[in-house]
């Protein structure tokens, strides 16, 4: 069959009759040649011919940067796009370091194993050129416990991720001695990754070590980098408590990029609802694969994952076979992951799907199309999930379907919003207290407290006291010593404030269970419920039984031509408030509140027509969150004004674009941020809009909200005018509604009492 280029595929987008209207926007980006300096003169020569010999003769501007703010020993952090060789600014500076006093040690931290593997590979193969004098081992639990103590004792550079540090490492530093007391560098990779919950903690965790590195004399120079984010000095600054150096002149060379915006047809005009993404990314995806292309489609959620693998398997499976094309994401297991990069990397693989795991720096070889199913939910994303085509300076393609939400239908209308815009910030909150508390235990097991000793600047005398009193330290003379048998560390995942997950057992083949799988329980709710059709690589399960109290959910083998999604009621009590702007229209407020959540029924969606074909009851019980909140009440006299029933669309209205837009300004997951609209709240008996972290204590996202609300309700106004539709459509306020009120025209004469509102209190 005859296959065609990448050329004239590109050709056909652009004169093909059917893509006319659907591409909205096609940017070329040109090629930019590299800017390079030529090795500093203090690079010791070994270092330098074993660089020469895998062709690099020049160090790119970044790189160059950094290797002279590490020889003045300061900290930095440097920002430049994907594959534009971050590597060489740690490794060259500690292989550097090892070379002069080969006692040094260096610890590198990477977000996820499948990075960690991929650095130890490309270490490794230039200490092989320079004669094989350093020792570098990843040090993760697939790590094997007979090289546990080679590791500890000889490992020059040891690579581990923040959870083995947090768990392994730090908890047994006195199996370390020789590590700790020449510890000369901490590099941490993918900084951005590092926000949220997950920052939150790892700042923490950072903390520890530092402690840990203080007690064995050492103090270590930080090197971070980190993909393009808004604040990356402010953000490495917070996580690792020292002051940093900023490197952002990328030297790197760029190969020739297109970049498309697709919108997909409108196929009920009255409604203005336009066709699912996920068919066009199949079609799309289809194109390229049958090529022979090679490809990457991204999707947002598991289950979408799955949907399109299972889609697209089905579709090239004459052509390539079912194991060209694979998925990857968050549950698969390290030995599968591990096989998929292998096969791209070595061209067996012709497609992947995946969620955002893929975002990250793994060398997965020469991708030539990247095409994302809706926006990702940030500027950073999307150029991080772009980098993944075209990494060897060749030309590459990258096309952004959008889905029928008010923020992808408002990226795709306006292209400078998104080319033009600055990508956004990344939070932390390390004084979190339930996250400190969480630490300090931690910290108080691998040393006691001294008495006016601060946690990196935090004072922790009322904490230690508490926790004395708690009966979990105990206090004799002037210092705090842990109480338990057991050590913390292992109670507490990084990756959540809620501490256990549900383990996934197939017992398709009744004499042979297997573990194929993990997820969090408030995912679980929803996702691992009896009888949800659960995928996994494309192949369906069915929850057969959920066991709660276990965290065990048993699945079998299933064909089915469907899938579930559930519904979460979700109720809000106010529990205190601390800050308030109270203005005639409304008030906006900022506090703690109780969130009770109980996954209710469950819907069975034809796979297909994504149509409605039945649902069920879910008995699971329910679950409590104590958070953080902003909330918006309104007055009662504009209740009156708009009527009842018009008042309440309009609620509901905004509530969904809040939704949609609040998580793109303080750069999290859109799940982490939840939005709940009350026509009478419980506290107040008035109309209210709730906006809640999804996390116990709250890690600040809804305070982010609180503090930028002004510039969230311009951009949600500029979002609801660009829609095209009259009275309101999925794109913009939900569905339209049936009584005939005009929900669009409400929702955007209460955004401008609000935005009065606002800027009267400015």
């Amino acid at each position: 069959m005859f296959k065609e280029t990448l050329e004239q595929l590109l050709a056909e987008l652009r004169d093909g009759e059917d893509f006319k209207e659907r591409i909205v926007h096609w940017r070329e980006m040109k090629e930019v040649p590299a800017r390079t300096r030529p090795f500093p003169e203090f690079i010791d020569d070994r270092l330098k011919q074993a660089l020469q010999r895998r062709g690099v003769s020049e160090l790119y501007l970044h790189q160059h940067e950094a290797v002279s703010y590490a020889a003045r020993g300061e900290n930095f952090v440097a920002v430049t796009p994907t594959a534009s060789g971050k590597t060489l600014c740690y490794n060259l500076p500690v292989l550097e370091e090892i070379l002069k006093d080969e006692e040094s040690r260096a610890l590198y931290l990477f977000p996820t194993k499948a990075l960690a593997q991929d650095q130890n590979s490309e270490i490794n193969e230039v200490i092989e050129e320079m004669g094989g004098k350093v020792r570098c081992f990843t040090y993760d639990g697939d790590t094997a416990p007979t090289i546990r103590q080679t590791v500890r004792k000889a490992g020059h550079i040891v690579i581990t991720n923040p959870d083995m540090l947090h768990s392994a490492i730090l908890p047994h530093h006195t199996k370390w001695v020789a590590f700790f007391e020449n510890l000369k560098y901490i590099v941490i990779d993918e900084l951005h990754t590092y926000r949220g919950v997950f920052g939150s903690h790892v700042a923490n965790v950072l903390r520890r070590l530092k402690r840990i590195a203080r007690f064995y004399g050492s103090d270590p120079q930080f090197i971070c980098t980190s993909a393009t984010i808004a604040n990356p000095q402010e953000l490495a600054e917070q996580l690792t408590g020292e002051p940093m150096r900023l490197i952002d002149q990328n030297g790197a060379p760029q190969g020739k990029k297109h970049f498309l915006f697709y919108n997909p047809p409108i196929i009920n005009e009255p409604l203005h609802i336009r066709r699912s993404a996920t068919v066009d990314v199949n079609m799309l995806a289809k194109r390229f694969l049958e090529n022979h292309i090679q490809t990457i489609v991204f999707a947002r959620s598991r289950v979408r994952v799955e949907i399109i693998l299972s889609h697209l398997q089905a579709l090239v499976e004459k052509e390539l076979g079912p194991k060209s094309i694979r998925g990857y994401r968050g549950g698969y297991l390290p030995k599968q992951r591990r096989e998929i990069e292998q096969g791209l990397r070595q061209g067996e693989i012709i497609g992947v799907v995946s969620t955002n795991a893929l975002e990250l720096g793994v060398d997965i070889g020469q991708l030539q199309v990247c095409i994302m199913t809706g926006y990702p939910g940030s500027v950073a994303s999307a150029w991080q999930q772009a980098g993944r085509a075209g990494r060897r300076q060749n030309e590459a393609v990258i096309i952004m379907v959008a889905g029928s939400t008010p923020l992808d239908q408002y990226i795709v209308q306006h292209p400078e919003y998104f080319f033009e815009r600055s990508p956004e910030s990344a939070r932390i909150n390390p004084d979190n207290l339930i996250i400190l508390i969480d630490h300090i235990k931690c910290a108080a097991y691998e040393l006691p407290f001294k008495q006016g000793e601060t946690f990196d600047g935090v004072e922790l005398d009322d904490i230690l006291e508490f926790l004395a009193e708690e009966q979990v330290l105990h206090q004799r003379g002037k210092k705090w010593y842990w109480m338990n048998d057991a050590f913390p560390a292992h109670g507490i995942s990084l990756r959540s404030a809620s501490q256990e997950n549900v383990v996934i057992i197939d017992q398709s083949d009744r004499a042979h269970h297997r573990v194929i799988g993990e997820m969090d329980r408030f995912s679980a709710m929803t996702l691992l419920h009896d009888e949800a059709i659960y995928l996994h690589q494309g192949v369906q399960y069915q929850v057969e039984y959920l066991d709660w109290e276990e965290k065990k959910a048993f699945v079998r083998e299933v064909s089915v031509e469907y899938f579930t999604d559930a519904n979460l009621a979700v109720q809000l009590r106010v529990l205190e408030e601390d800050e308030q702007r109270a203005e005639p229209e409304a008030t906006i407020h900022y506090g703690d509140v109780m969130v009770n959540a109980k996954a209710t029924i469950f819907k069975k969606i034809k796979l297909s027509t994504f149509e409605n074909i039945g649902s069920g009851p879910i008995h699971l019980p329910e679950e409590e969150l104590h958070t953080s909140a902003m909330w918006i009440s309104f007055s009662s006299e504009i209740v009156e004004q708009f009527g009842e029933a018009p008042f309440d669309q309009a609620l509901t209205g905004l509530a969904q674009l809040l939704q949609q837009v609040a998580p793109v300004f303080v750069m999290c997951d859109r799940h982490d941020l939840h939005v709940v609209p009350q026509m009478k709240a419980e506290h107040s008996e008035l109309p209210t809009i709730f906006l809640y972290d999804r996390y116990p204590g709250g890690i600040g996202l809804a305070k982010e909200v609180y503090r930028h609300l002004p510039t969230i309700l311009a951009q949600v106004y500029d979002l609801l005018n660009s829609c095209r539709c009259e009275h309101g459509c999925p794109s913009c306020v939900g569905a339209a509604s049936d009584s005939g009120i005009n929900t669009k025209a409400l929702v955007k004469r209460f955004i401008s009492l609000l935005r009065k509102a606002e800027e009267r209190h400015v």
